[in-house]
């Protein structure tokens, strides 16, 4: 008895040290990243700004990319808060932790075993793609967090039907479809569809899917905002949101991301580091008709071939299909590989970073990249003393896991998750910020302390709008305006005004610069767009 209750202490330490280190470490001290972040807190100070908190708008033009649910998380964040990077990210992490609780919860009461639940919920906090998602100020901690909750009482009720599940999991897609549409919806469906077919219950699967008080919930958590918009702007966010940006994007490739059969077969393994070794166990599952099993597979299974053939896609769409993986890897710890096979990826990937000050500056990049020369000659003389230390460190514990007798496979990759976490998060991600994000912020506050008005030119950059407070229209420069603009435009720029425009340099560091346009001799310059005061 004292020994269990000393374990499940343990675990709760340990729960506490992933979830912190997973989604909540440096959640308020390194700059929004470009282009999502940006675009999503930008959305959501204009949205405020308004008082419209029925659509949203970036940079002053219509944004129809998601609906509302995540700007009215983030605004009322923001509105407890203050702005700042902390209240843009706190919805995600506290989904990412509701996500995480709720695989640890789903995973002990289906297997009554507490490593199965810690190796479950472990995979998920420390892995290397979830816990970038948990810090990111945009919509996919909210929308994973929603299928996972919808998925696990998909079976919960088909196990132990019950109103009350049946009802939940209409709830959890209603806020599902406000946060990214019909994903949310159909995604459930298929594989709830397919789960019934499999055990030969296909009337029991027809009399949950057309439970009218199941629509009911779920009209009644869509509804009143879809109907108030549509007052609004007559249709026009859903005939862009359904067709440009669902529709459109399963059926053609947008902005070069992806459109591979085999994109997520080589993106996979890198999504789940570093657990990665434990993969084909959790896949070889498959060979047993556990109806647990079973599920799981075919959430992984719809959810990895949906996307594959998706015409646009993205490493982290394939997230929505790896909870149950990380519940799988839970239940297969006892057949977890040996350690040094489960450390294998751990090693490789803390080596590769390790060894970043001197991969860098092997790197080609053309003359004519002037804009990712800069951030990578940033990124070069930003390592300072601390990242090597946290580096040897991060291999040093990796080395003790793998030679320590008596370690078992499943706590020495959990250990492995808190090493490169540490690494990650203290050590590569505040390199990566002040060599991409920090210049941008820094042209910001220079613009916001001139307090000119300001415009971009073919720089799509959001998190300069969010750092000087105010909406930064992308056009020429007129006269008394101030330009900011990536290196590499700037030809083009002057091309454009000519030769006889003289801009004068206010700031320029790694990628980008901040240029003023002089006034005209006859005219001040115009006051509209300035940054909203401090």
């Amino acid at each position: 008895m004292v020994e269990a209750e000393r374990l499940h202490a343990g675990h709760i330490l340990f729960l506490l040290a992933a979830l912190l280190l997973g989604f909540w470490s440096k959640l308020g001290s390194v700059p929004l990243f470009d282009l999502d972040e940006g675009a999503f807190s930008q959305a959501t100070i204009e949205m405020i700004d308004s008082g419209n908190y029925l659509s949203t708008t970036l940079n002053g033009e219509p944004r129809y990319d998601k609906p509302i649910l995540i700007y009215w998380l983030q605004a009322a964040a923001v509105k407890t808060f203050g702005f700042g990077e902390f209240a843009f990210r706190l919805p995600s992490a506290l989904c990412a932790s509701v996500w995480l609780f709720a695989v640890y919860g789903f995973t002990w009461s289906f297997t009554r075993e507490r490593r199965a639940a810690l190796l479950a919920a472990g995979s998920l906090g420390l892995g290397l793609m979830p816990s970038v998602i948990g810090h990111a100020a945009i919509a996919d901690a909210l929308l994973d967090m929603l299928i996972a909750l919808t998925m696990l009482d998909i079976y919960r009720h088909c196990v132990a039907p019950s109103l009350g599940k049946l009802l939940r999991i209409y709830l959890w897609m209603g806020l599902g479809f406000l946060t990214k549409g019909p994903v949310a919806v159909a995604l459930p469906l298929l594989v709830s569809l397919l789960f019934y077919a499999w055990q030969r219950r296909p009337l029991d699967w027809l009399k949950a899917v057309l439970n009218p008080l199941g629509w009911l919930v779920f009209a009644a958590v869509v509804l009143p905002w879809a109907w108030l918009l549509y007052l609004q702007d007559h249709g026009e966010f859903f005939r862009h949101f359904l067709l440009d940006h669902n529709l459109n994007r399963y059926e053609n490739t947008l902005q070069g991301h992806g459109g591979k059969p085999w994109y997520y077969l080589v993106w996979l393994p890198l999504i789940v580091l570093p657990f990665t070794a434990l993969l084909p166990a959790a896949l070889w599952r498959a060979r047993k008709p556990d109806p647990l099993d079973v599920f799981l597979l075919l959430w992984f299974a719809v959810v990895f071939v949906f996307f594959s053939f998706s015409g646009t896609q993205l490493p982290h769409y394939l997230l929505y299909g790896c909870t149950p993986l990380f519940i799988l890897f839970g239940r297969g710890w006892r057949n977890a590989p040996a350690r040094g096979w489960v450390l294998l990826p751990a090693l490789l990937l803390v080596a590769v970073l390790g060894a970043l000050p001197w991969i860098l500056p092997l790197i080609h990049i053309p003359e004519q990249r002037v804009y990712e020369r800069g951030i990578v000659t940033l990124a070069i003389n930003s390592f300072s003393r601390s990242y090597y230390v946290l580096a040897a460190a991060a291999m040093l514990s990796l080395l003790v896991l793998l030679f320590r007798r008596g370690t078992e496979s499943w706590r020495a990759v959990l250990g492995a998750g808190l090493a490169l976490g540490v690494l990650v998060w203290f050590g590569v991600v505040p390199v990566l910020a002040a060599a991409q994000q920090g210049p941008i912020r820094e042209a910001a506050l220079r613009a916001r302390d001139l307090n000119l008005p300001a415009v971009s030119y073919r720089t799509f950059l959001p998190t300069f709008s969010v750092y000087r407070g105010a909406v930064t229209p992308n056009r020429l420069p007129e006269p008394g305006e101030l330009v900011f603009v990536r290196l590499d435009r700037l030809p083009d720029l002057q091309a454009e005004l000519g030769e006889q425009v003289t801009l004068i340099p206010e700031f320029q560091r790694g990628g980008v610069a901040l240029l003023l346009r002089p006034p005209a001799p006859t005219s001040g310059p115009v006051k509209s767009g300035s940054p909203r005061p401090s």
